[in-house]
């Protein structure tokens, strides 16, 4: 039984039929908190994510686990229907989208704030038109022009990740002198091209692309310089949730930490990031991620980065 309904026959809820919730008003994205870092619940609708593929691979289960996320507290639900772990292997737009969108519009009826996570304009497009307020997008360097002409158009937030290659050649190409600059310096050229395209600068939320073209030294750098990425005068996500990185810092006897074993760590970088003043956080475990974020705005406020005024800087 999923969190829409309570059980027949508990609590006050004695008749034999469920009580189902009431459908929310869509949630907006000028709504969400100011006062802390936002807490993005990552939701795979995928067989082959490095974490969590194949367990909410259904649309069935994927709404339960997006509404558990949700109850729990999580400000974004970000939907995917295509794993970008490296060696992933590609799935078609049409495919992608039979996974995604039924799960999108069950979420927003809920009251959730929905992301889409595809590197695919014509994805994000019908995303949008089913609710999605977002659209983070990974593709970083090998972006469609047709994902910046929807972004300038559509005028939603937009996630820009930095990414080099695709889910089978970005590992081969983490050569960096100066890996916080040259980031920032070629998502600037990104951003370039959405300006061009006429999208606005507080559209923009920049992520670094932990494990994306990244090797694990490279991964902390980034972290450590998190406000190289700042000084663009964007909002900033941060997601590091159970990477690799993670695993490996864990290792134990020779072993790395698996995946569902990195959520503390995970956690603690929530902390780190908030402090730092992250915008976001991307993350599995909602519930360790939104204490660590309540914890850091309790003992340090941090003034987040302002939206950019209109105009390009």
């Amino acid at each position: 039984m999923d969190s829409l309904a309570a059980a027949p026959g508990t609590g006050p809820a004695t008749s034999p039929l469920p009580v189902l919730r009431k459908p929310r008003p869509a949630a907006a994205f000028k709504d969400l908190p100011t006062d802390r870092t936002l807490v993005m619940g990552i939701l795979n609708v995928t067989p082959d994510s490095f974490s969590d593929g194949g367990r909410h691979a259904t649309a069935d289960s994927a709404v339960a686990a997006g509404l558990r996320m949700y109850y729990a507290g999580a400000d974004i639900i970000d939907v995917g229907g295509e794993s970008t772990r490296p060696g992933a292997a590609e799935v078609s737009v049409e495919e992608e989208q039979q996974r995604v969108l039924p799960v999108i519009e069950a979420l927003v009826k809920a009251g959730a704030l929905v992301s889409i996570d595809t590197t695919h304009a014509a994805t994000a497009e019908a995303a949008l038109a089913a609710g999605a307020a977002i659209i983070n997008d990974v593709s970083g360097l090998t972006i469609e022009p047709a994902m910046v002409e929807l972004v300038a158009r559509s005028e939603a937030p937009y996630i820009l990740t930095h990414r080099r290659g695709d889910a089978n050649t970005m590992d081969s190409l983490a050569d960096y002198t100066d890996v916080a600059g040259e980031v920032a310096a070629e998502l600037a050229g990104i951003r370039d091209k959405l300006y061009a395209a006429g999208a606005t600068p507080e559209q923009i939320i920049l992520d670094p692309g932990l494990g994306f073209a990244k090797n694990e030294a490279q991964n902390w750098e980034l972290l450590q310089n998190i406000e190289v990425l700042q000084a663009m005068g964007h909002r900033v996500l941060v997601a590091a949730s159970r990477k690799r990185f993670l695993g490996s810092l864990l290792t134990v006897a020779g072993k790395a930490a698996a995946p569902a074993e990195r959520d503390a760590a995970t956690a603690a970088v929530t902390a780190i990031s908030a402090l730092r003043g992250a915008w976001a956080v991307r993350v599995h475990d909602v519930s360790s991620s939104l204490d660590a974020v309540k914890v850091a705005a309790r003992i340090a406020p941090v003034p987040r980065p302002a939206a950019p005024a209109a105009g390009h800087s």
